[in-house]
């Protein structure tokens, strides 16, 4: 007795390109948004009579 399962009835849908082309993609879409995220380091600094406080940034509008 062997179980047999027939795949004529399964619906396949094949990608419309090989799988290693999803990955690569992906990688590169992941490194762009971490270069993007990178990029925005220190941002706060380059502001920072902006948040030196109320004392000083009253006056200096």
């Amino acid at each position: 007795m062997t179980d047999t399962v027939l795949a004529s009835g399964e619906i396949v849908n094949e990608l419309p390109f090989p799988a290693e082309v999803f990955g690569i993609a992906f990688l590169v879409a992941f490194f762009a948004l971490g270069w993007l995220t990178f990029s925005y380091r220190n941002v706060a600094n380059r502001h920072r009579h902006k948040t030196q406080g109320s004392s000083g940034a009253s006056a200096h509008h």
